[in-house]
């Protein structure tokens, strides 16, 4: 059996290819739309991909089932409750998929969506207890998948919930302690709120460690998967609904087009938002006016996803020699909208003087010198109610960042704002977006809360 684990840190997503070296049958797991590096490694290793199967519709990307099924002619196959605009194959609980020895068993595990599956893993048909479970997002290292997502239209809450407690402390608590666990996501998705940073694991330590997999009612259960959830990205509903539809398909080259200081201008003026991935540090010594800045170094597409419309034009500032790679982390999200790049920024810039601006950033201790004025500022925290509960600046105002599209009008206008999240990655780009609203003095936090905390524990 070959067994491979791929994962994006970016977006903490893992997709698995499965397959029996013997007869050379492959099936692939939830992949990304990128699918190049599959391909590659299944001719490699002289593997014919003839299935492709997603756990559930996902919400937090856009699978590459479609991609997947017209390079290589596979089936695409789902839980038997989906529907899809494409020919897909319904699958069953109970149902056996063999690729000659090596044999694949659907488990029905809704709960997360309505059609959420896992896929058991049987090196040899005739095993007694399984190889692994890819668990989807019904069940994740130290967490499981969240039942409140709106990519389940017409689902509750706490239905999911009632869903989702079978699925876990039934089904698959039901599996031996030695099976192991290959969740879809990690640490860092907002599919959950405790993910671990492991990427595999046991079903006996999930037994052990999970809290969600303890022993409890479905009341108490319920009320615990559905609690302090981090806010879902904006991009969220619009993935899960165009993962069942017929899309085009992707092909990064058509959005890889450099775009001289006029044609960015012309884009721009158009009604195209401008991201500019650069470090907040270069983005603050002068930017394009109204940009965003969504550095790539760090959660790029779905925070691109949390603040900018899906269906909004595009235009990238990208770091050096980092165009392509921008263009295919925002497709990954399904955002294929981009207009162009623009072509040697430093010398661009130069044409547009007139445009450019700077960003205010203060310190931690600019900060406290700034509240004891008689004329503070307004201090935004734009950290998920989670990190809020361990500590917050005395009178600050909270709104997530994946909310702030929406809540814009809750800042204050009279008075200064100065924005924070932990260490200063949301932060930029939250006070980009005010800046872009049209509130002219803002700032954001050097270091985040975590420098303010560091000041305060000083004095």
């Amino acid at each position: 059996m070959l067994f491979t684990q791929y994962y994006l840190d970016c977006l903490s997503q893992a997709s698995y290819l499965i397959g029996d070296e013997t007869t050379g049958r492959a099936v692939l797991i939830d992949p990304r739309r990128d699918i190049d590096e599959y391909l590659t490694d299944a001719r490699a290793h002289g593997l014919t991909i003839e299935g492709v199967i997603n756990t559930h519709f996902h919400a937090d990307f856009l699978a590459g089932h479609l991609e997947v099924a017209a390079a290589t002619g596979a089936w695409i196959g789902y839980g038997h409750r989906a529907e899809t605009e494409y020919p897909s194959r319904k699958l069953h609980d109970g149902e056996r998929i063999s690729l000659g020895d090596v044999t694949l068993e659907i488990m029905e595990t809704p709960g997360h969506t309505p059609e959420s599956i896992s896929i058991l893993v049987y090196e040899r048909a005739d095993d007694a207890v399984p190889y692994g479970v890819m668990t989807g997002d019904a069940l994740f290292i130290g967490d499981v998948g969240r039942p409140d997502l709106l990519a389940s239209l017409g689902v509750t809450a706490d239905e999911l919930g009632q869903m989702l407690y079978d699925s876990v402390q039934r089904k698959l608590m039901g599996l031996p302690d030695e099976v192991r666990v290959f969740p879809a996501h990690g640490a860092g998705s907002a599919c959950g709120k405790n993910l671990s940073t492991e990427r595999q694991s046991t079903i006996g330590e999930q037994r052990r460690t999970n809290y969600a997999c303890a022993s409890m009612s479905e009341e108490q259960f319920v009320a615990l998967v559905t609690g302090g959830q981090p806010s879902a990205p904006g991009y969220f509903a619009f993935d899960a609904v165009l993962n069942r539809k017929a899309r085009e398909l992707f092909d990064h080259s058509k959005a890889l087009r450099p775009l001289d200081a006029a044609e960015f201008t012309q884009a721009r003026a158009e009604g195209a938002a401008v991201i500019d991935a650069r470090d907040p540090q270069e983005f603050a010594a002068g930017h394009v006016r109204g940009a965003i800045n969504i550095p790539a170094d760090g959660r790029f597409a779905e925070t691109a996803g949390s603040v900018v419309a899906p269906d909004r034009k595009v235009l990238v500032v990208a770091p050096q020699d980092r165009e392509e790679e921008i263009v295919v982390r925002l497709a990954r999200i399904g955002f294929d909208q981009v207009v162009g790049y623009l072509r040697e920024p430093e010398g661009a810039f130069l044409e547009m003087v007139a445009d450019m601006a700077r960003a205010s950033r203060v310190t931690a201790t600019e900060l406290r010198e700034a509240l004891d004025t008689p004329q503070p500022p307004v201090v935004l925290d734009v950290r998920n109610a989670g990190e809020r509960e361990q500590g917050a600046v005395d009178g600050s105002l909270h709104i997530p960042l994946a909310e702030l599209t929406r809540r814009v009008d809750e800042v204050p206008t009279d008075r200064p704002v100065v924005v924070h999240c932990a260490g200063g990655y949301r932060s930029s780009v939250a006070a980009s977006l005010l800046r872009n609203a049209g509130r002219p003095d803002v700032s954001d936090l050097l270091g985040g809360y975590g420098a303010w905390q560091t000041l305060h524990a000083a004095v």
